[in-house]
């Protein structure tokens, strides 16, 4: 289903009264296809019409997992449908629920406006200065007033006058970009200025320490039982990653598996064996993602592997990398493949050996 035909399909038939069983309901708690192949891989999307009785503003959120997995606390992108389902704007937006815990409902909405036009005065201006600072939900005590105080960004539709398709995707894309960057604002305004920024820092849920750093071997077999023995929590975004990627390496005929500890996916076909090394790009810097994937595919397969019998490297990102890092790769021998629209693009090496679809054989959105 096509952006622009779902979000006109919610605001045109959702009625609060018909409750959480109606047709646009399920619609909304169907939102993760619609939405996939328009966002970084390992998002989690959720659509909700309310718990029990109907919401009043019923949304679609996008959640980075490492930062958040709920609409009640954290940053997150939604779309936030008008109480009188007139508009639908789609919103950088902050949960409330921990604030308001604190501190009651007044001064929770307080707090998050100050929160959120820090982080926009903090964002270049040049970025948003076409989108909206403030929302109009209906203004219903309770959620409505508490997404309409959490806005840090918006852009509103009316839902008659939708844009085209490539535009809403556009927008969308825009607006998950500048989501990774308030979400490192956020934290430099939180250690440089007092009292701004009041939402709790959450632990991050995985560190990934290099299991080699100050770390003296006698031997190659010390690297090596290092490595193997190590224990690393992967983010949930690279473990979605891994996991979808293997799930289409399998429909493809490879025998794959995702649990080769340290390796993230090995794959065998004809007697070929790829060494497949995921990175989630995070906030554009495929730069950095690309040197790391070059790093540990040498590592690993130096360690792991006798000398005589070598696997084929491949390099797997969370979104595209750009011709130039795909063709340095391909120069270090690495193949390399990423998410596009409902499939896996690649360089010219993955998609010969299968790893990858020929741009002709993606899945047409």
């Amino acid at each position: 289903m096509m952006l622009r035909g779902y979000l006109h399909e919610i605001g045109s038939t959702y009625n609060r009264a018909d409750g959480t069983g109606s047709p646009a309901a399920k619609l909304l708690r169907g939102a993760p296809p619609v939405f996939e192949p328009h966002i970084p891989a390992g998002y989690l999307i959720k659509g909700s019409a309310g718990n029990g009785a109907g919401a009043f503003v019923p949304w679609v959120s996008f959640f980075d997992p490492d930062e958040t997995d709920t609409a009640t606390r954290g940053m997150y992108v939604v779309y936030l449908f008008a109480e009188d389902m007139k508009t639908v704007s789609l919103s950088l937006n902050q949960g409330v629920t921990e604030l308001q815990k604190a501190f009651g409902a007044r001064k929770a909405h307080e707090l998050l406006r100050d929160e959120a036009a820090a982080i926009r005065a903090a964002l270049p201006s040049d970025e948003v200065v076409d989108l909206a600072d403030a929302i109009d939900l209906g203004g219903r005590a309770g959620l409505p007033r508490a997404y309409e105080a959490g806005n840090i960004l918006a852009r509103p539709y009316g839902i008659e006058s939708l844009p085209d398709e490539e535009v809403l995707k556009t927008d969308l894309r825009r607006m998950i970009d500048l989501y990774q960057d308030a979400l490192v604002l956020r934290e430099e305004l939180r250690s440089t200025t007092r009292d701004v920024i009041t939402t709790i820092k959450q632990e991050p849920a995985s560190g990934e320490a290099d299991p080699l750093l100050h770390f003296a071997p006698k031997d190659d077999s010390e690297y090596a039982q290092r490595i193997i023995g190590r224990v690393l929590k992967k983010s949930r975004k690279h473990e979605t990653l891994v996991r979808r990627y293997g799930d289409f390496l399998k429909a493809a005929g490879f025998d794959a598996g995702t649990n080769v500890h340290p390796r993230d996916i090995v794959a065998r076909s004809n007697g070929e064996e790829w060494l497949i090394e995921a990175k989630v790009v995070r906030r554009g810097n495929v730069s950095h993602a690309v040197r790391e994937a070059i790093g540990q595919l040498a590592t690993y397969a130096f360690l792991l592997y006798p000398a005589g019998t070598q696997p084929r490297p491949m390099a797997l990102f969370s979104e595209a990398i750009g011709d130039l890092y795909v063709r340095l790769l391909t120069h270090q021998g690495i193949a390399s493949a990423w998410p596009s629209g409902n499939g896996w693009a690649g360089s010219h090496d993955a998609v010969e050996a299968g790893l990858a679809e020929r741009e002709a054989d993606l899945p047409v959105l």
